[in-house]
This record gives structure tokens, sequence and C-alpha cells, in this order.
């Protein structure tokens, strides 16, 4: 039903990871291989591409369905839709920023700083050029295609570029000037092929369990018994994704409780738990969660 395009690169390992989370194992014969498969009655075929095509690809309506990163929908400009953020990306699950940085010496403050002419490189030039126009910033904007961090100071003044913690500018003696977009990875469609009911339910439906996943990391199941008198002390120390389920046992005066807690923290919560009453605790990993 669906042809769907994931993106090739730096964000691949971590959209594998949570395919195969989501109950969605793309297969394919190696890793240089672009084209895959899934076994899952809602999707005919699977490619991979780079991520900055995608959009386009999309609006032009080669695929009804796709992962890319909000900063290349900003970039160009696609007329697609979105079926909403996934909050992943190739090293945790916090955005990335597109980010103007300067040299670490350089006297500038804000972008509208920056003098007539400065030369910026970027990845992203349509972004760049709307996002200085709308400052009053004349500047020479050069295309780069890889290792742009590296062309500062002696081929450009700034640069434009994607970072997810920073680091690796501060390592080339950089500093961030200005944030363009903070991008998550999102789930796009297709206009014409979200016109479809049919491929609108199933595009839905791939949506849920990938969001269910991205939720379902950083947490577990955990099943203990309670005394009823020690009831109201052990649950009101869970920190509940949502109510804890409580059902009474065959046994007089006692309970099962089950509860889904974030994983962090789950070393100390397990021990004072036990201190206050719990019996026989259980701690599950998860796959899923849907609301």
């Amino acid at each position: 039903m669906l042809s769907l395009v994931l993106p090739k690169g730096s964000l691949e390992r971590a959209t594998l990871d949570l395919f195969d989370a989501a109950d969605l194992t793309v297969r394919r014969s190696s890793d240089r291989d672009y084209h895959a498969s899934i076994d899952d009655p809602r999707i005919d075929t699977v490619r991979f591409l780079r991520p900055q095509e995608i959009p386009s690809y999309l609006e032009r309506g080669l695929f009804d369905l796709g992962i890319t990163g909000r900063d290349w929908i900003e970039e160009t400009e696609a007329d697609v839709v979105s079926l909403g953020e996934l909050q992943y990306s190739k090293a945790t699950s916090s955005p990335v920023r597109v980010v103007l940085a300067v040299p670490v010496a350089a006297p500038w403050r804000s972008a509208a700083d920056l003098p007539e002419g400065v030369r910026i490189s970027t990845e992203f030039p349509s972004l760049t050029r709307r996002f200085l126009e709308a400052r009053g910033v004349k500047a020479m904007v050069i295309p780069s295609y890889g290792a742009t961090e590296a062309k500062v100071p002696d081929i450009v003044d700034a640069i434009v570029d994607l970072t997810e913690t920073g680091s690796s500018l501060r390592k080339n003696g950089l500093r961030i000037l200005e944030t363009l977009l903070t991008s998550y990875t999102e789930l796009i469609a297709a206009a014409q092929a979200f016109a479809d009911p049919a491929k609108r339910a199933a595009m839905e439906d791939i949506g849920l369990l990938l969001r269910g996943a991205i939720q379902a990391r950083g947490h577990v199941l955990l099943k203990l018994n309670v005394p009823a008198d020690k009831l109201a002390a052990v649950t009101d120390m869970l920190p509940a994704l949502s109510s804890p389920t409580i059902t009474a046992l065959a046994q007089p005066d006692m309970n099962a409780v089950e509860t889904v807690v974030p994983k962090r923290g789950v070393n100390t919560l397990i021990p004072a738990l036990k201190a206050a009453g719990g019996q026989d605790i259980l701690e599950i990993p998860i796959s899923k969660i849907v609301d």
C-alpha cells in the first residue's frame, strides 16, 4: 500500500533501531543496499535516500511516506504533510539545532552585528539566506558539501551548521551566535497520498507504532505485591507514567500493583519499595507505550 523512504547516513542506524523496536523491522541484503522491505501489509516498498532529498521527493509524489528532519523540510520549502515529530536523533533523544557559529575571538554578539559581505559557509543556503535577510544582513552565502567547520577562518568568516551538543563546534574554536532552527526528526507524507483514506489510516498506524516505541524508551514495567496496610505508602512512592493498576489478590489483604516508571532511578526505587513493604518485585522491559 505505502511506499516508504528512510534516511541514509548519520540518522540511518537510529532509524533502523526505532523501526525494529516498533515491530517494523527493516530487512535488506546489506548496509549498502538502497532497497529494503518490511514484513507488514501496509508497506509495499522501502528505499533509503539522503535526508536532504526526501522532502522534495515526497512533494513530487514519488513516495507516500518518509522520515527526515525539520531542517531539511525548511531548507527545501517542500509542501508535505507532517504526521508529527519523532523525538530521536543520531546520538540522543534531543533535537538538533541549526546554528550560526563564529570564531571564539570574533567581536560579533548577534547576527545583526555581522558586517556586510561576511562569508558564511553552510549546507543550508536557502534557510540561511532567509534568516539573514530577515535581519538585514547582506552576506555571501557559500554552499558547503561537508567539513563545514574546517572552513573557518581561512575560507569563510562564519558557518551555519547542525549541532546536537555543540561539542564539535567548541573543539574547532567556534561559538554559537544564534540558533536558526530547532529540528526534530519528523514523519512526513505526500499530500496526495495523505488524501487517500486507506493510505492515511495506514500512515497513522505506522506513526502510532513509532511514537509508542519512542515513548517506551527509558521506561520499565514494575510489578509487585503489597500488603493492604502498606499500599498507600508504596503507591505514593511510584513516579508512575499513569495511575498504577491495583488488583486485589486471593491472598487476604494483599494487592498486586503494576505501573510504568522511568528506568533512570529504578536502582534506588526498588530498594525503597522493598523497605516500604513491597514484595516479589519484578522489573520488566517494555518495547512500546501506546496511549
